[in-house]
């Protein structure tokens, strides 16, 4: 890569990696861009997804002290999201090449659509009372782990996903439930680029320059994320999401 290439993508990742952290849709910043640069999308995929590990542990680090009572529910639910990605990962490097660049045009689109319901998502959320919390039984795992499978195999809108389950089966609040999805995406982006780094073709510069600006982009998100404007950030998800898989399509 170029130097201005290289910016790019480090400014890249400090978008994801803050983005992640509030609204959990990073993906659709930093593997459009990567695809811009000529990278080929399960290459850009792949080194996209080791990238945003740290932003997502930074992420988690940051809203460590909405983390406290939840070591039960972190575990439980940890356990799916640590299979599903495992599962998502290997689906990755077993299906063809032309299967991922076929799908994922229509995965980021839905991203996207996920990304405008998000308001809806948090309103929900927050009417809801904080008493009983249960942690919705047999269907939130298998809703975990299903959000796992998807993660691992690309992840864009992972953490709208989370959050849209953490809605219909689960009462807390709305800061706690956004810290368990940053615990339980980091598992899953984790799980995923330790099969990467055994056995695919990463490029090794473009991960290190979106870890980099990931990890930044996650301690700002978590700090200062709650006061960007919500529209505003959502737009410029879907614009970039939307240019996304208009540039996959005409490859």
């Amino acid at each position: 890569m170029e130097a201005l290439e290289m910016v790019a993508v480090g400014v890249a990742g400090v978008a994801a990696g803050g983005l992640n952290a509030v609204v959990g849709s990073g993906t659709l910043i930093t593997f459009p861009t990567l695809l811009a640069f000529g990278f080929p999308p399960v290459v850009a995929n792949v080194s996209n997804n080791l990238g945003l590990v740290p932003g997502t542990l930074s992420a988690a680090y940051g809203y460590r002290r909405e983390m406290k009572g939840q070591s039960k529910r972190l575990l439980r639910f940890g356990t799916a999201s640590l299979i599903g990605g495992l599962i998502g990962a290997l689906l990755l490097l077993k299906l063809p090449a032309d299967a991922f660049q076929a799908v994922v045009p229509s995965l980021i689109l839905t991203a996207c659509v996920l990304v405008l319901l998000q308001p809806w998502l948090s309103r929900r959320l927050a009417d809801r009372k904080t008493e009983g919390k249960k942690d919705g039984g047999i269907p939130m795992w298998c809703g975990v782990l299903a959000t796992g499978v998807y993660g691992g195999y690309f992840g864009a809108a992972q953490g709208v996903l989370l959050m849209a389950l953490f809605g219909t089966f689960l009462k807390d609040d709305l800061q706690r439930l956004n810290a368990a999805k940053n615990v339980l995406a980091s598992i899953v982006n984790g799980v995923a680029a330790v099969v990467f780094i055994a056995v695919a073709d990463i490029d090794w510069a473009a991960a290190g320059l979106i870890a980099l600006g990931s990890t930044v982009g996650g301690l700002i998100g978590a700090r200062y994320g709650r006061r960007l404007p919500p529209t505003a950030m959502r737009a410029f998800i879907v614009v970039v999401g939307v240019t996304a898989s208009v540039v996959m399509l005409m490859r």
